[in-house]
């Protein structure tokens, strides 16, 4: 399975091809639009979330409810692309109106792609390369990551998200999945621990009365996945390695762990290995998950456990020094539209990223040109863990 997008910021629209999810597959495209929603939630969003209602559209590959197992073609209509239309628009400009054009941007701002993406792709306005640079590409990924939650959902595999930290406050301790799925979607920083969920608003408020911005870190985890996907036979066959890179190919984020994750390294190899029982119900499984549900690179069973870190957003309302690369003149960096802190959005992101992986991982695995014949392999390997 693959998927490819396209689309600038401020551009008409967003547009998606995924290749390679099953036959008759059912597709609820009003779980879809509940998926993106969530990601235009979360406190400390900022204006351009009141101005985009984003909605999808299947226009290929999906008919009467079903997948035909050809590709798929999703779009996301920008609203606001209406005031954009003459600054983003495909028809040629003349010389005199591309000097007039407003919004040009010469000033690249410290943290983004603007200068090095200017320098590569040699453009003078920098507005070339912050449209797509631009975070507004993460609806485009989720809403894959939407259709593939529900080729998960059918073959009985959960995937859920929730923030672990913001700015420096923490919600690190360990919950069973039915309290996260409980908890974690009736507050606006998607916190389960509600006494600490008015210290990060407040911490979001003053970051933003700072003219700052604050990151953190979020957690995405996947229940009862079957054992063995992924492989150790090479690097780009694991699901570890294929996970990570995922995750920080999304905007902002600078780390990524699993299970224990960087605590690991302060432990003795007896405190986080993760020791192997058996019994007829079950089959195999572990007494503890210090390892994320992960080993050799293959899913051994227990619940992946995937975290990430997002830094603050590099756009601040109290910008940064830059230089103009025209004049060479040292300036205060262009604002752009922004969150103070887009950490429990982030959160839906990086779920989604995360299912479209492991995902894409089960279909290679398995038979995949039809959902009922997916399922069956899926099930076997489940019984295989027991009768091993």
């Amino acid at each position: 399975m693959r998927f490819l997008t396209a689309g600038e910021s401020h551009g008409p629209q967003l547009t998606v091809i995924v290749e390679g999810l099953p036959a008759n597959m059912k597709v609820d495209i009003e779980s879809l639009n509940n998926e993106m929603y969530k990601r235009q939630g979360g406190y400390g969003r900022g204006r351009r979330m009141q101005i985009e209602k984003d909605s999808v559209e299947i226009v290929s590959g999906v008919r009467h409810g079903y997948t035909l197992g050809s590709p798929i073609t999703i779009v996301i209509k920008n609203d606001d692309f209406t005031h954009w239309r003459n600054i983003m628009g495909a028809a040629p400009i003349s010389e005199q109106e591309e000097a007039d054009m407003k919004r040009v941007i010469t000033k690249p701002r410290p943290g983004h792609a603007d200068l090095v993406g200017g320098l590569k792709y040699q453009h003078r306005d920098l507005r070339n390369v912050l449209e797509r640079s631009s975070a507004r590409e993460t609806a485009a990924r989720v809403a894959v990551g939407a259709l593939c939650k529900q080729l998960l959902q059918q073959l009985d595999i959960d995937v859920y998200s929730r923030v672990v930290a913001i700015g420096g406050i923490h919600d690190a301790s360990e919950y069973d999945i039915a309290t996260i799925k409980e908890h974690v979607d009736t507050n606006d920083v998607r916190v389960v621990d509600e006494t600490i969920a008015q210290q990060m608003r407040d911490k979001i408020d003053q970051a933003k009365q700072d003219g700052d911005s604050i990151g953190g870190v979020v957690q995405v985890i996947v229940d009862h996945m079957p054992v063995g996907i992924g492989s150790y036979v090479h690097y780009d066959r694991k699901l570890d390695g294929r996970i990570a890179q995922s995750i920080v190919g999304i905007n902002a984020f600078k780390g990524v762990s699993f299970g224990e994750g960087f605590a690991a390294g302060d432990k003795l190899g007896s405190e986080i290995q993760d020791p192997i029982l058996y019994d007829d119900t079950h089959g195999y499984y572990r007494a503890s998950n210090h390892l994320g549900g992960l080993e050799g690179g293959m899913s051994n069973g227990m619940p992946l456990i995937v975290n990430g870190v997002m830094k603050p957003i590099p756009t601040l309302y109290r910008p940064l020094a830059s230089v103009d690369i025209n004049s060479k003149e040292p300036f205060k960096a262009t604002i752009e539209r922004s969150d103070s802190c887009a950490v429990p959005a982030a959160s839906i992101v990086c779920e989604h990223a995360v299912t479209f992986e492991v995902a894409r991982a089960l279909l290679e695995e398995f038979e995949s040109n039809n959902m009922s014949i997916l399922k069956n392999q899926v099930d076997q390997r489940r019984e295989m863990n027991i009768n091993f």
